[in-house]
């Protein structure tokens, strides 16, 4: 019963208080281990990723992202099969589709989960191009906001003065770092903050749906793969990328196969830690905890790829990032 009641995710009460949605749920230990857990994968997959990409010259994010989904998807597919997991918040619900593994009713319960994940992936993916590393790390940021907004409009739910003050430092850090790069691009500033509210709403959605569909944290995930999978499959194809990969020069090399074998175990952790931070806590602090990854990245990509130059300005702004940051989570421990 323990490693059932493991992976159930978190009901709100329909009894909490006004009070109580103002303040936000108290971060407990589990929620605090679901943050740091993401915060370690996604390190840990960028620099994997970007072993991939630079060092190897993959010539497609597209396909890894495919070969990743359809890892977790395997993954996911066996363990089922060998009852080391379910899919459900109840182990008792079955379905007697031997494709899906969930009812077809359910499926169809996630699908804007998924459409809101393939929009947050392609948005994002365009948004990098036609504007400058330190202007998009500065608009990507503002991020907090628009998943404060969103949560507000699905779950109508309200964040303490405290909290609120915490991200209005993050954005300041934003900005800050990315002074001396303010040149405007309407179109690029346009998808960038696009690619922002699809963010949000992705987060908003996990949290939303995660909590009203009955199913596990796996079951999310399995959901979201066997949707999105088909869907990137075709993409691929018609792109070309796969066609890129099969005449990829290292393909075979076993170095490139073990940095792609580490980057679909991390992604697979990735995945796991951001529905289960995101329904264990909230979107907004699964935002926040991206940005604090995202100073524990750059720390480490200079040390082990270096190449980043000093600028006073950058260093204040992820200073007050890192300050924002650790504000907010500490207004969430204590419960305010």
């Amino acid at each position: 019963m323990d490693a059932e009641s493991n992976q159930k995710l978190p009901v709100s009460s329909s009894s909490q208080s006004q009070e109580g949605l103002k303040k936000g749920p108290k971060m407990t230990r589990k929620g605090a281990y679901a943050a740091i857990s993401y915060m370690a994968s996604a390190v840990l997959l960028i620099m994997f990723n970007k072993a991939a990409l630079s060092s190897y010259n993959f010539p497609s994010a597209n396909v890894i992202t495919l070969f990743q989904m359809l890892s977790s998807c395997t993954l996911l597919y066996a363990m089922k099969c060998w009852k080391i997991i379910y899919f459900t918040t109840e182990p008792q619900i079955t379905t007697n589709n031997p494709v899906t593994l969930v009812p077809f009713k359910t499926l169809v319960h996630t699908l804007p989960l998924a459409i809101s994940y393939l929009l947050y992936m392609l948005v994002t993916m365009a948004s990098v191009r036609g504007i400058n590393v330190p202007m998009y790390t500065t608009l990507r940021r503002t991020t907090v906001a628009f998943t404060m907004i969103v949560e507000y409009i699905l779950t109508r739910q309200k964040h303490s003065h405290p909290v609120v003050g915490s991200v209005g430092i993050i954005i300041l850090g934003a900005v800050v770092a990315g002074a001396r790069d303010l040149s405007f691009d309407a179109y690029s500033y346009g998808v960038v903050f696009v690619a922002n509210i699809c963010t949000a709403i992705y987060l908003a959605s996990i949290a939303h749906i995660g909590k009203s569909s009955g199913l596990s944290t796996f079951g999310l995930m399995w959901c979201n793969g066997i949707i999105c999978g088909p869907i990137l499959l075709v993409w691929t194809s018609i792109s070309g990328d796969l066609g890129r990969m099969i005449n990829f020069p290292h393909l075979f090399s076993h170095g490139f196969q073990a940095v792609m074998l580490f980057s679909c175990v991390m992604a697979f952790s990735i995945n796991y830690c951001v529905f289960w931070n995101t329904t264990l806590n909230s979107a907004l602090t699964q935002t926040i905890c991206g940005n604090l990854k995202d100073l524990f990245t750059i720390g480490l990509g200079w040390l082990l790829f270096g190449g980043l130059p000093f600028d006073l300005l950058n260093v204040a702004g992820q200073s007050l990032g890192f300050l924002g940051s650790c504000l907010y989570a500490y207004c969430k421990l204590r419960g305010k």
